[in-house]
C-alpha cells in the first residue's frame, strides 16, 4: 500500500486570520483526496519577507510561539494527517525561521533553517541540526528552502534515517536576473535541480512545497512536486497555485533504487 503524499503550493499574506483559513482549505482539499502526509510550504502563517536585499523592518512576519493558539489550531485541523508548515518562530530575543511537522496529537518534529541566504540574515537566528523523526507515516526530515542548496543537509538527514524529506520553500525567482517567463528564470532551474539532485542521491522521496504570488518585491516560483527516490518527478504543480498529490510506495522504491548502487552504503566518509 502506497503512502498518498500531497505537495502544496499556495500563497500566505501578514494576515493570519487569512492565512488560517486557507491552511484550513488545504488540509480540507488534501482530506478528500485521502492525503496522508501533507507538506504546506515555508512561512504559511504570516508570510515571508519582503525583500531579501533590505528586508523592512515595520513589515516582518509576525513571530509566533510554540504555543502561540494558531500552531494549536494547526495542530486540531490536522487530525490523522501529519502535516508540515513553516512560519516565524519566536523564542525569547530570537526569531527563527521554522518548520513543523504535526497531526492532531501534537508536534512530532521542528526544523529551524540553518542556512540563510544575505537578507535572512539580519532578522533570523539560524538552527543548527537536521534530524529525522518518526511518524505515523514513516520516518521524515525537514528541510527549509535555501538548506536544500547544500547537500549535506539531504544527506544529514538521509543518514539519520528520514526516508522522505520534506523540503518547505518560500523560494523566489532571480532578484538581480528575473526571466520575463518564470520556467525561463535562473531560480526556476535551480530550484527543480536541487530537488532532483538531492532525492537522487540519497535515494529518498523528496517533497517539496512553495509559495506563490508575490510579497513586497518578492515573485515566488511555485513549482511543488514529489520526486522519487531515482530523481524523477513523480507530480507536480508548475508555476501555479494546488496540491500535487502522489502515491507512492515509499519502501519498495526505496529498496528498489538501492537494490544494486546504495549510495549512503559506498560513501567514504574517511576520505572526504
Amino acid at each position: 500500500m502506497g503512502l498518498k503524499i500531497g505537495a502544496v503550493a499556495a500563497g500566505f499574506t501578514r494576515d493570519l486570520e487569512f492565512d488560517l483559513s486557507r491552511v484550513e482549505a488545504l488540509i480540507r482539499h488534501g482530506r478528500r483526496e485521502e492525503v496522508e502526509l501533507l507538506v504546506l510550504p515555508d512561512a504559511v502563517l504570516g508570510g515571508y519577507l519582503n525583500d531579501l536585499s533590505n528586508p523592512a523592518l515595520d513589515d516582518l512576519p509576525p513571530a509566533l510561539t510554540l504555543d502561540d493558539p494558531l500552531i494549536s489550531k494547526v495542530i486540531a485541523m490536522a487530525g490523522e494527517m501529519v502535516v508540515c508548515f513553516g512560519f516565524c518562530e519566536a523564542d525569547g530575543p530570537d526569531r527563527y525561521n521554522t518548520a513543523l511537522c504535526v497531526t492532531g496529537d501534537g508536534v512530532l518534529g521542528r526544523h529551524r533553517k540553518v542556512h540563510q541566504p544575505p537578507g535572512e540574515r539580519t532578522i533570523y537566528a539560524a538552527g543548527n541540526k537536521f534530524a529525522g523523526f518518526d511518524t505515523p507515516v514513516g520516518r521524515i526530515g525537514m528541510m527549509i528552502d535555501y538548506d536544500k542548496t547544500f547537500p549535506e543537509a539531504a544527506r544529514a538527514l538521509a543518514v539519520d534515517g528520514a526516508d522522505v524529506i520534506a523540503c518547505l520553500c518560500a523560494w523566489p525567482t532571480s532578484i538581480t536576473n528575473r526571466a520575463a517567463r518564470m520556467n525561463e528564470d535562473r531560480q526556476s532551474r535551480l530550484f527543480d535541480l536541487y530537488d532532483r539532485s538531492r532525492a537522487a542521491e540519497n535515494q529518498v522521496v523528496l517533497v517539496s512545497s512553495n509559495l506563490t504570488g508575490s510579497i513586497g518585491g518578492l515573485r515566488f516560483l511555485g513549482q511543488s512536486k514529489v520526486v522519487g527516490p531515482g530523481g524523477d518527478i513523480v507530480a507536480r504543480t508548475w508555476s501555479k497555485a494546488g496540491i500535487a498529490i502522489a502515491e507512492v510506495d515509499v519502501r519498495a522504491e526505496i529498496e528498489t533504487a538501492r537494490r544494486v548502487l546504495h549510495h549512503l552504503g559506498e560513501r567514504r566518509p574517511e576520505v572526504y
